[in-house]
């Protein structure tokens, strides 16, 4: 039996939860802030992942598509000495079955602690890549924070 895909696990991991969610497909990108505007979803609603190591730790931030990370803010955050962006070398094996850069934002289903950017939680829905560079998924962010259980803090600046 062929292995489950991150669309397929994902979906799955929904309909268990009870989650009402929507799928759809577009042409390859690979910026949070290009899946936005192929799919006409406002920035703000387009939650984009990164990947950084705070003291040799991964951890998974998911903020709005036009936001960057503040480093100063999220170091005060985790209290942590050090914090960097992670090289693909440093997560690339956590998401197997994930194209490299289109992680879903769920990093406790790969055993990666999430922190969300408060900015993100004011929107009614969010809109993110399902594990390929191809397709995304919409859901309520009110079910994604149930899900997810991020920690919610302010780590980004809007440019």
């Amino acid at each position: 039996m062929a292995k489950e895909t991150c669309i397929q696990r994902l979906q799955k991991y929904l309909r268990e939860n009870g989650v009402p969610f929507e799928t759809m497909a577009h042409p390859t990108v690979y910026t949070a802030q290009e899946v936005a505007a192929v799919q006409h979803v406002p920035g703000e609603q387009m939650a984009k992942v990164v990947i950084v190591r705070a003291d040799e730790r991964n951890l998974m931030l998911v903020m709005p598509a036009p936001h960057r990370v503040a480093f100063d803010k999220l170091k005060a955050l985790l209290g942590a000495k050090n914090v960097r962006l992670a090289n693909e070398e440093e997560f690339g094996d956590i998401f197997p079955d994930c194209d490299l850069g289109a992680m879903p934002p769920f990093g406790h289903l790969y055993n990666v602690p999430v922190y969300v950017d408060k900015a993100l939680s004011e929107s009614p829905h969010i809109v993110f890549q399902a594990g390929t560079h191809r397709d995304t998924v919409k859901i309520r962010y009110a079910d994604f924070a149930r899900l997810a259980q991020p920690t919610l803090g302010d780590f980004t600046t809007h440019p």
